[in-house]
C-alpha cells in the first residue's frame, strides 16, 4: 500500500475528491453505447436520451432499454414488465432455507433499529396556534441494482425503514437477467421486507419509470437507492420532479487507528470496502508507521484468499493506501474534511474520539465493530452519503419517508398579536393584497 506522509499531502493524494462524472467511461461501456445509440455519447447525453425516451413513450422505451443495454432477451415479445405475485412467491422456495433466516433476521434488526429511530424522529406538535404534522409519503420507488452480484441486502435497508415509516406503498425496480428473470434472493428479500410490487427495469429506464410513471409502473413520490453513474445522473436531473433520498458514489471507507490496533482487522476493514467497486476508496490514517507497515503486510496476505481479489487490488492501487499523521486531533481533522461513507475507528480512545467526529456515513467504533456487518445486520441502513456529501445528509432512515406539513390555526387574540407587524411588513414589500387580508379581519374585530 502506498504511504503519505502529513494532512497536506494526503489532501493531495489519497484524500483527493475528484467528481464521479470526471472519470473516463470504460471501454466495453463506450462500445455499448456506440451500439445502441449509434454515436459517441458521455454519460450525460446518454441519460438524457433515455429520459426523454421513458417519459414520451413509457412501457416500450423501459423495454427496449433493458433489451439493448441489459441484454434481457424476449421483453418486447410480450414478458411483462411487472414480477408476478407468484414469481415471487416461488422465490422463496429457491433460496436456502439458511439464508432466508439470515434475512428475516436482518430484517428484524433493521426494523427494531428504525423503529427506535422513528421514535426519537419528527412529532407532530401545536402550539400558539401553529404547529405541523408529520405525514409518511404515499408512494416510494426503490432501485435495486445488480444481476450477476445480487444485493438482497439493500432490498431490507431501503424497504423496511420506508415500511417503519407507515409508506403506503412501497415499489421495486431492478434489472433482469438475461432470461428476465430476478434473481430468487432478491424477490425474497423483496417479500420479508414487505414489497407491494417489482418491476424489470435497470439502470436509467428503471428510475425514469418510477419518476415518470409508464403504462405498467406507477408513478411514485420518492426514489431511492443506490447506482452507477448513469443511475446518480438520472436521479440528479430528476430532482424537484421526484423526491430524492440522494446521489450515491462509489464506496468510500476510512480506517483511524492508532498503535493498539490490531493489524488483521485494519486490513480486514480496508479490503470489505475496496472490494465493493474499482472505484471504491479505502484508506487508513495512523498515527504509527509500525502499524501501517503491518496492516501493509496483512492485506497482501489477506487478499490472496478473496473471490474479488482482483476488484480489491484495482482499488487499493489506484485510491487506496496509509496516510502517517502526527495525532488522533490530526487524524480526526482530515476525516472530518473528507467525510467517509464509513469511519472505522481502531483505537484506544475510540469511545471518546466519537465526540469528535462531525462528518460520516455510519461511525464503527472500536475492533469488534466490524464494518461488513453495517452492511448487513448492525441495523442502520447501509445507503450512506458518498463523495463529501455526509457534510450536509444522513444515512437513509424514516425520516427519508417523512414529511412535515406546517399548520397556522389561530383564534382572534392571536390575530391581534400578530396581524399588526405582518400588515406592515406586507406594505413595507408593496404587497398590498396581503396587507388588506390581514387588515379586514383586524378590522372586524
Amino acid at each position: 500500500m502506498r504511504l503519505v506522509r502529513g494532512a497536506d499531502e494526503a489532501r493531495q493524494t489519497l484524500l483527493r475528491r475528484v467528481p464521479l462524472e470526471a472519470g473516463e467511461l470504460p471501454a466495453a461501456v463506450r462500445e455499448d453505447i456506440r451500439r445502441v445509440f449509434g454515436a459517441e455519447l458521455d454519460a450525460e447525453a446518454v441519460v438524457d436520451q433515455i429520459l426523454r425516451d421513458v417519459r414520451e413513450e413509457g412501457d416500450a422505451a423501459v423495454l427496449r432499454y433493458n433489451e439493448d443495454l441489459d441484454g434481457v432477451h424476449g421483453t418486447l415479445s410480450g414478458i411483462s414488465l411487472e414480477v408476478s405475485p407468484d414469481e415471487i412467491e416461488d422465490a422463496l422456495s429457491q433460496v436456502e432455507p439458511s439464508l432466508l433466516g439470515a434475512l428475516r433476521e436482518a430484517a428484524e434488526r433493521i426494523r427494531a433499529f428504525h423503529q427506535a429511530q422513528l421514535a426519537h424522529s419528527l412529532r407532530s406538535f401545536s402550539e400558539g396556534g401553529v404547529g405541523q404534522m408529520v405525514r409518511p409519503l404515499q408512494r416510494v420507488g426503490l432501485y435495486v441494482p445488480g444481476t450477476v452480484a445480487v444485493y438482497p441486502s439493500t432490498v431490507l435497508m431501503t424497504a423496511v425503514p420506508a415500511r417503519v415509516a407507515g409508506v403506503s406503498e412501497v415499489i421495486m425496480a431492478t434489472p433482469a437477467r438475461e432470461d428476465a428473470s430476478v434473481s430468487p434472493v432478491k424477490l425474497a428479500a423483496a417479500k420479508i421486507a414487505g414489497v407491494d410490487r417489482v418491476f424489470r427495469a435497470g439502470g436509467v429506464q428503471g428510475i425514469a419509470a418510477l419518476a415518470y410513471g409508464t403504462e405498467t409502473v406507477p408513478r411514485v413520490d420518492k426514489v431511492c437507492g443506490p447506482g452507477n453513474i448513469f443511475v446518480t445522473l438520472a436521479k440528479q436531473k430528476l430532482y424537484g420532479q421526484v423526491g430524492i433520498d440522494g446521489l450515491f458514489g462509489p464506496s468510500e471507507t476510512l480506517v483511524i487507528a492508532d498503535n493498539t490496533a490490531e493489524p488483521a482487522l485494519v486490513a480486514a476493514d480496508l479490503l470489505a470496502g475496496a472490494e465493493h467497486d474499482e472505484l471504491a476508496t479505502a484508506v487508513l490514517i495512523t498515527t504509527s508507521e509500525a502499524l501501517a507497515a503491518a496492516v501493509a503486510r496483512e492485506v497482501e496476505a489477506q487478499l490472496k484468499g478473496l473471490e474479488r481479489a482482483a476488484v480489491a487490488r484495482a482499488s487499493l492501487d489506484a485510491r487506496g493506501g496509509a496516510v502517517l499523521v502526527v495525532s488522533l486531533d490530526e487524524a480526526l481533522e482530515l476525516a472530518n474534511e473528507f467525510a467517509p461513507e464509513h469511519l472505522c475507528l481502531h483505537a484506544a480512545d475510540a469511545e471518546k474520539a466519537l465526540d469528535r467526529v462531525r462528518n460520516a456515513g455510519c461511525v464503527f467504533v472500536g475492533g469488534a465493530s466490524a464494518e461488513s456487518i453495517g452492511d448487513y445486520t448492525a441495523g442502520p441502513s447501509h445507503v450512506m452519503p458518498t463523495g463529501g456529501s455526509a457534510r450536509f445528509a444522513s444515512s437513509l432512515g424514516v425520516h427519508d419517508f417523512l414529511k412535515v406539513i406546517s399548520v397556522v390555526s389561530l383564534d382572534g387574540g392571536a390575530l391581534a398579536e400578530l396581524g399588526p407587524a405582518a400588515a406592515a411588513i406586507a406594505r413595507a414589500e408593496g404587497l398590498t393584497a396581503h396587507a388588506r387580508a390581514i387588515e379586514r379581519r383586524l378590522e372586524k374585530g
